[in-house]
């Protein structure tokens, strides 16, 4: 299983670096990345209203990857704009983001009124499709931003230090895990997980975000540099237990709707949420790490 999950991460994270190197030649629109995203928002959110659909929710499925298409469409609406800093331009394209978040909650929540018949159910459907919206769209929308923050020509570049970090976070934690692992730290929500494991986690991203940070950029033209091995390190750490944290909390969806996995999409991985959950959830405090305290310039 961990050679499986390895020859896949080998496979799929140099295919998406790729994805990122020629989509940062295209120009200031991204157009090949918002595919992408679309594409991921999608499928995400099938996955995600799949899980949910149980006991008395009942997301509407239609409606609900609407609003989260419109929540990654509205994260590019900066790009219309002429923005004197990177910085301004991340504010703005947050708070388009933020805006197309709260006309989800609207729509959602006028289509629970519209339908309602009978007390019981319409609460667990709103509050289950707004978890989708801001899941699957919100999250994928923020990570998007890197695109262009910390600046157009360094972006991907701190893209694939979030990536590679807790990716290899995550192998390192099952090697750790199931090697070592004796102690559980959550055996009721996620059995297979050691505080081991943890070690594993915090150690592999540390060491993916080092050799990413100290050597990935010489891929770019920006040829970003460290600023210091203290913020490496810290930001190695911290993507290793959000990381990890957030594999935790899409645990508590599978474990609360009793599913093994959010899909059976890939042998060895589950569904596209499985593969996803720990980036994700990593992505936002990421951005306010290079915000922050970047780890490279």
């Amino acid at each position: 299983m961990l050679g499986w999950r390895v020859a896949i991460s080998a496979m799929l994270i140099p295919a998406l670096l790729g994805l990122f190197w020629v989509d940062s030649r295209q120009g200031d629109g991204a157009p090949l990345l918002l595919v992408f995203c679309l594409l991921l928002a999608v499928r995400s959110s099938y996955e995600l209203l799949q899980l949910l659909t149980t006991r008395a929710m009942r997301p509407p499925a239609g409606i609900t990857i609407a609003c989260c298409v419109v929540v990654v469409l509205a994260g590019w609406q900066h790009t219309r704009m002429n923005m004197e800093s990177d910085t301004e331009r991340l504010l703005v394209s947050l708070g388009w983001i933020g805006g197309a978040i709260m006309l989800c909650f609207a729509v959602l929540f006028i289509r629970e009124a519209a339908a309602f018949h009978r007390p019981g159910n319409s609460m667990e459907s709103l509050s289950s499709g707004l978890l989708t919206v801001l899941y699957c769209g919100g999250l994928v929308a923020v990570a998007s931003q890197f695109r262009w923050f910390p600046s157009p020509g360094t972006g991907y570049f701190a893209l694939g230090s979030l990536i590679i970090a807790v990716k290899l976070g995550d192998i390192t934690a099952y090697t750790f895990g199931r090697l070592w692992g004796r102690r559980k730290m959550a055996p009721v929500l996620s059995p297979g997980k050691t505080w081991m494991g943890a070690v594993g986690a915090i150690f592999g991203s540390v060491t993916g975000a080092a050799v990413w940070l100290y050597f990935g950029g010489s891929l770019f033209e920006a040829r970003p540099s460290v600023t210091s091995t203290a913020a490496v390190a810290s930001y190695g750490a911290a993507m290793g237990a959000i990381g990890l944290i957030g594999d935790l909390c899409e645990s508590l969806i599978k474990r609360d709707t009793e599913q093994k996995d959010s899909a059976a999409l890939m042998p060895g991985f589950g569904g596209l949420l499985d593969l996803l959950d720990s980036a994700l959830f990593a992505a936002p405090f990421a951005l306010a790490f290079w915000a922050l305290w970047p780890p490279a310039v």
